[in-house]
């Protein structure tokens, strides 16, 4: 135990002792210095406003930028963008990036998606809104023809032309409905009158 401690506050420990902090203090010193020139350490990059941008604009600007890119799947169409257009980013404008960072891009689609138009036939005007309404679409107007039922959807049209359940339409779109009048059609008195 003596020889123990007569090494502890021997020179040559001492020595060794004094070469390792010196060591460990250069490559913490060293590595820092890497660290900072390779990390770009306090310069930033500030992230330029892409709204409203096209595609192809966005990335002119983006590598100007020194930065890079994602497109992320399109959202819902936003008519108050142009189509294939930034409607979202992240990080915002503004934000204070490193370079080459990438920006997370969402794109405005071509237009609204497609949706079915439900079958309103042969149900009430009121209760065809609301179906209509639960899938996009919207009525623009509401015609009368001479029919028992009343207010019953008896045709639908789009753009004046005569559609069917099933078909596919724009989300949003106006269509109008066919009504009844609740008066018996022409066509039926004569049957009735003839028989």
């Amino acid at each position: 135990m003596k020889n123990f401690f007569n090494f502890l506050i021997s020179k040559t420990f001492l020595i060794q002792i004094v070469l390792a902090l010196v060591v460990t203090v250069l490559l913490v010193f060293l590595v820092l210095r890497w660290l900072g020139s390779t990390t770009n350490h306090g310069e930033f990059v500030e992230v330029p406003d892409f709204a409203k941008m096209s595609v192809m604009d966005m990335r002119a600007a983006i590598e100007d930028a020194g930065l890079r890119y994602e497109v992320l799947d399109s959202a819902n169409y936003n008519p108050d963008y142009p189509r294939f257009s930034i409607i979202d980013q992240d990080p915002k404008a503004g934000n204070q990036v490193k370079e080459n960072r990438k920006i997370y891009f969402t794109v405005n689609p071509s237009g609204y998606k497609k949706v079915t138009v439900p079958n309103i036939i042969q149900v009430t005007q009121r209760n065809a809104a609301s179906m209509l309404k639960a899938v996009g679409l919207d009525v623009q107007r509401v015609t009368y023809i001479d029919e028992l039922g009343e207010d019953m959807v008896y045709q639908i049209k789009y753009k004046s032309k005569y559609i069917k359940p099933g078909d596919k339409l724009p989300k949003t779109s106006k269509i109008e409905l066919v009504c009844g009048n609740g008066k018996i059609p022409d066509q039926a008195r004569i049957k009735a009158d003839s028989e």
